[in-house]
């Protein structure tokens, strides 16, 4: 095997596994409550590190048909990736905002807020 098709093993087997990751976690976002989004997101991280590494120095035009392919389902697929991130990340705020603003309801007693009591001891 030559240094060329040991290359090209990589690259074909960091594409796949980000691929892969990248699949199961459009796949679970919204839909599994149990996914480990953390740890889909280190791995995923790990392999665009892996990719980086293994494409430094080499130009588009020097991939080969197949690499760039795969390359362009990845993009693709990450594109998606982004978009559902964002909106679960969007979707937690959001609950965490709605949580934050009905704990400090239920600790407000109606006389005086939490802040407007520290401001009265700074008097």
């Amino acid at each position: 095997m030559t240094d060329l098709n040991s290359h090209d093993q990589r690259i074909i087997g960091v594409l796949s596994r980000l691929e892969a990751i990248i699949d199961a976690e459009n796949a679970a976002i919204g839909s599994d409550t149990q996914f480990d989004l953390a740890r889909s997101n280190s791995i995923k991280s790990r392999c665009l590190y892996d990719m980086t590494m293994l494409f430094a120095g080499v130009s588009p035009p020097v991939l080969q048909p197949a690499h760039q392919a795969q390359l362009d389902s990845v993009k693709a697929k990450l594109a998606i990736n982004n978009i559902k991130v964002k909106a679960h990340m969007d979707a937690v705020r959001e609950v965490t905002d709605i949580i934050k603003q009905t704990v400090a309801a239920s600790e407000a007693d109606g006389t005086y807020s939490e802040d407007q009591f520290r401001i009265s001891e700074l008097s």
